[in-house]
């Protein structure tokens, strides 16, 4: 075809369709009820006046269509006046789930999230395609959770004003349980450790499936399982590892499932090659592979590289390159998968500014001596993120979290930006209280181990009941100079009654002052030294004065002075809720022997905190105290330890361990040992910040003797039992079940227990 014909034939075609065209000079829409005639003309976009033809008209029908508006339309140009006749879709005027049990499949917030999704809320136009999108998606839903025999049905009345109600019949029948659940295949690993990872399965104990409903199959836990499946073969280098059949099938006859998965786990791939490249900086080759756990030989272990990665990753953080990315590629090369690791690192960035927002109480050089980055460093990651922890080990806040960001002018530059959110550290009480031990007192104190925002420790209190009497003042600073040593003065005025107390007849006066003084030994630990010196007068009841010829009540006045020191090592990433780190302090106190008392103790305390199961904290703590007379002397009496009750063994009565005077008033013990064994979990509570909330489920053991040489077996006691931790806007509380697992005839038991202060 030439050129001349083929221009020929497109001005023709172009003059046909202008004569074809016809102008419209007036819209008529007919049977809008609910819908707006502006609506209708956004939609087709057609207005008076201009020139159209068929193809106008089958576009503006079919946007009419597809707008879902509009169960009937009909379009259409006569004697220049384009005529749409329509019949509106109802609007809804209910939707209604029947037959359904509550939060079994279907619960309030899911049936919310399908009004929203669907397009099913009251008012709305109905969109009858949406109906069936919803019928299916209710049937894979109640398949997925093996309800095969369930029915439903959608019916939709209509009133004579076009609106429509929604009504969803559902018959859920009885649930399919698990019948039978089996793998096939599989060689490298047992077939029970690969059922152990589904949560699902072949029943339980019937008494434990009633709790566990082991057999209630759910589509999302049996692919979870198959995941679980996948990376246990992966971690153990079978990459081929592949399911052959994963067959979920279902028994009418019984209303069983009979699951069947056949694996085909390939071969077992080692390490090949490691190779790096990018920019390496100044780091070799073999300084960097020395630093990966993984080598030629190994079984290779995806999650291993991904951690030794991470590991290259810190190394060239700690080193001023904050943004550093490191990627990893492999490759197949016979039974070896060659590791090729990319460095790819730009320059080197220091630290501009430190911002530190959300302390609306505690002063900003508070947090700031907490810090061990300075404005102008290199930075790096393993000093920041001490120092994060070395904030949140203070305990004066809730929540401790950073950003850091890149100056976008100043690629060699990066801000740190801290945010805290208080928390209570301390209260101010005045009034009445009543205790079963100590009766009516009236009391005023105030406990801040953050006074004024300064960091500060103050505890002042006057306290007046029948049982004690008590006026005391003590001070800490814990940066009382620019080394970072501590400072602490107190004295005390305090009257014990023990006869109004659940322990033998005595009076103490006792008046002393108290100064401390410390100084750090790293990052992590210090020592801190007190001296203590106070009078005592001492009045004995005759039961023991007599009967016990308890030697301190001999003498009643008498002057004690003692020294103690402690040490202490803190590497916990959390003050409250630490999930990785421990605790270790060792004090010894002796007195003086210008001292009428002359005694010492030892008193050792351990914590230890282990992440385990992804979100869970396993803990083991132990506390041992010893203490005795020297010299020929006795401990004094009521120096001795006492055990049980809710920060001790949890489950037996306040101080009740151990021996008995006749009238069954504990003595107490030189010796004393308890431990704890614990699992914390984040709590899900409704209208509660999870993450200041921790279940516990613990046990308890100890024992407490009279001296370390008479310490028997017969001694120990346990318990277990659970926890709840809060850590609430008044500070933290902690609720206490347990029960006693090994106890003796005649222990005094409290199961349940409330403490203020409770940490895990």
């Amino acid at each position: 075809m030439t050129i001349s014909r083929f221009l020929l034939i497109s001005i023709f075609l172009i003059f046909s369709q202008s004569l074809l065209a016809e102008k419209v000079e007036k819209i008529d829409i007919n049977g809008l009820n609910s819908i707006s005639r502006g609506t209708v003309l956004n939609i087709i976009t057609i207005e008076a006046g201009e020139n159209i033809n068929k193809e106008s008209l089958d576009r503006s029908y079919k946007t009419l269509i597809s707008s879902n508006l509009f169960s009937s339309v009909d379009i259409f140009l006569e004697n220049n006046i384009l005529k749409i006749n329509l019949i509106e879709n109802p609007t809804i005027k209910y939707v209604e789930f029947k037959g359904y049990k509550e939060d079994d499949i279907l619960s309030e917030k899911i049936i919310k999230d399908i009004k929203k999704n669907f397009n099913l809320e009251i008012g709305q136009i109905l969109v009858r395609e949406n109906l069936k999108k919803l019928l299916t998606a209710l049937t894979n839903l109640y398949q997925a959770n093996a309800y095969y025999s369930s029915k439903i049905k959608i019916k939709t009345p209509t009133d004579d004003k076009n609106r429509v109600g929604v009504e969803i019949e559902i018959q859920e029948n009885e649930r399919a349980l698990i019948g039978s659940f089996s793998i096939r295949g599989n060689s490298y690993f047992e077939t029970d450790d690969l059922i152990d990872l589904f949560e699902i399965g072949e029943p339980d104990f019937f008494l434990f499936n009633y709790f566990t409903e082991k057999d209630f199959f759910e589509k999302s836990k049996f692919d979870a399982g198959i995941q679980n499946i996948v990376n246990k073969y992966n971690s153990e280098g079978f990459l081929d590892f592949d399911f052959l059949k994963t067959n979920v099938n279902y028994d009418e006859s019984s209303n069983k499932l009979l699951i069947e998965i056949l694996v085909s786990e390939g071969k077992q791939y080692k390490v090949g090659e490691i190779l790096f490249k990018g920019n390496l900086l100044n780091f070799s080759d073999e300084y960097l592979r020395s630093k990966i756990q993984f080598s030629r030989g190994d079984i290779f272990r995806r999650a291993s590289m991904i951690k030794d990665i991470t590991l290259l990753k810190n190394i060239f953080e700690d080193s001023g390159y904050a943004f550093v990315v490191i990627d990893s590629q492999t490759k197949l090369n016979g039974d070896f998968v060659d590791v090729i690791i990319d460095i790819n690192s730009d320059s080197r960035v220091y630290v501009s500014r430190i911002d530190i927002s959300g302390n609306t109480r505690t002063q900003d050089d508070v947090i700031r001596r907490k810090i061990n980055l300075l404005e102008g460093q290199i930075y790096s990651k393993s000093e920041l993120i001490d120092s994060i922890n070395r904030i949140r080990r203070l305990g004066f806040f809730s929540e401790v979290d950073y950003e850091i960001k890149r100056r976008v002018n100043q690629p060699d530059l990066t801000d740190i930006f801290i945010t805290v959110s208080e928390t209570k550290t301390g209260e101010f009480t005045i009034g009445l209280s009543h205790s079963n031990a100590s009766g009516a007192a009236v009391n005023a104190g105030v406990s801040q181990k953050n006074i004024f925002g300064t960091g500060n420790t103050l505890n002042a209190a006057v306290s007046n009941s029948s049982a004690v009497k008590e006026l005391s003042f003590y001070f800490k600073d814990p940066y009382f100079n620019n080394n970072g040593h501590s400072a602490s003065i107190g004295f005390f005025d305090k009257t014990i009654d023990a006869s109004n107390l659940d322990a033998s007849s005595y009076n103490i006066d006792e008046f002393g002052i108290i100064f401390g003084y410390g100084f750090p030994l790293s990052s992590l630990s210090d020592l801190f030294g007190e001296i203590k010196t106070s009078t005592i007068d001492l009045t004995c009841g005759t039961e023991l004065k007599e009967l016990y010829e308890i030697s301190q009540c001999a003498k009643k006045d008498n002057f004690n002075s003692n020294i103690s020191l402690t040490y202490s090592s803190n590497s916990l990433n959390d003050s409250f809720f630490p999930t990785k780190g421990s605790f270790s302090s060792l004090k010894g106190i002796l007195a003086f022997p210008v001292s009428d008392y002359k005694y010492f103790k030892i008193e050792s305390n351990q914590r230890n905190y282990i992440p385990i199961l992804d979100n869970k904290t396993f803990k083991i703590a132990s506390r041992l105290n010893y203490a005795s007379g020297y010299g020929g002397n006795d401990l004094p009496f009521y120096e001795r330890y006492f055990e049980g009750g809710s920060s001790s063994v949890r489950g037996f009565d306040f101080n009740s361990l151990g021996a008995k005077y006749a009238n069954d008033k504990p003595k107490g013990g030189e010796f004393s040992f308890i431990s704890t064994f614990g699992v914390a979990s984040p709590a899900s509570i409704v209208g509660i910040d999870n993450e200041n909330i921790r279940l516990i489920a613990f046990i308890d053991a100890g024992a407490i003797s009279e001296n370390i040489s008479s310490l028997e077996a017969d001694d120990f006691r346990s318990s277990t039992g659970v926890q709840l931790s809060w850590l609430t806007p008044i500070g933290p509380i902690g609720i206490h079940y347990a029960r006693p697992i090994l106890k003796k005839s005649g222990d005094k038991i409290e199961s349940l227990s409330f403490e203020l202060g409770a940490k895990f």
